[in-house]
């Protein structure tokens, strides 16, 4: 019987969402997987071609992982976007989105590859207006919150600890976890959104900016969550 490919929710600590998020407002197309010590690894893809596999000649290197063959699979630039291409060079097969890979397909934004028992998130922030992509200021200097915005933004942010890509903490979960009336926590929202910038932004934006940008500015750090 053929194997499925694993699943991994690619939990991330708050230092690893702020580096997932610096690759983001970069733009440039890339890869976020765990290597065999259990840390992240983010690779940014340029060149053209590249190369997956167990041997340490590959591009990208899974020496830990005995389900990977010595040259697994290629991923490839083909004008503005990437193919994972496998045409056959794997024992145990590559896998995009939970299908079997024959041949070449193009990789989208958000798309799951699995090379042997690895699971790598494919990200190309650029790409189109894909929900997973914010508008995120730059470094902004001291910003001053009071102790309850702070609170209110440790909650907003609480979510993105098990993934990068969650949402944003609810309102009502908000309240619920700060111990606050709902309209409370509105109103210290619409506050942090004209602190951070972010009054102009689409309403359906600015929760996962504001969350962005707590983490880009150190306002929430990861010994808070």
């Amino acid at each position: 019987m053929t194997a499925g490919p694993p699943t991994d929710p690619h939990g991330a600590t708050a230092a690893e969402l702020k580096a997932r998020i610096g690759a983001e407002r970069r733009g440039t197309p890339f890869l976020v997987y765990r290597d065999g010590d259990g840390k992240q690894a983010i690779v940014e893809l340029s060149g053209g071609q590249i190369t997956v596999g167990r041997r340490a000649d590959n591009d990208i290197v899974l020496s830990w992982d005995q389900e990977v063959s010595r040259i697994h699979a290629q991923l490839e630039q083909v004008g503005g976007d990437w193919c994972v291409i496998d045409d056959g060079l794997s024992r145990n097969g590559s896998w995009l989105n939970a299908e079997r890979v024959r041949g070449r397909h193009r990789l989208k934004n958000g798309d799951r590859l699995c090379f042997g028992a690895t699971v790598v998130d494919y990200r190309a922030p650029a790409e189109g207006e894909s929900k997973s992509t914010i508008s995120v200021p730059g470094r902004m200097g001291e910003i001053e919150v009071t102790e309850a915005q702070r609170k209110v933004l440790v909650s907003l942010c609480r979510p993105l600890v098990e993934s990068a890509f969650a949402t944003p903490a609810t309102n009502k979960t908000i309240a619920d976890e700060v111990f606050l009336s709902v309209d409370a926590v509105k109103a210290h929202l619409r506050v942090l959104f004209e602190r951070f910038g972010m009054e102009a932004l689409p309403q359906n934006q600015k929760r996962a900016s504001l969350a962005a940008a707590a983490f880009l500015n150190d306002v929430v750090r990861p010994h808070d969550l």
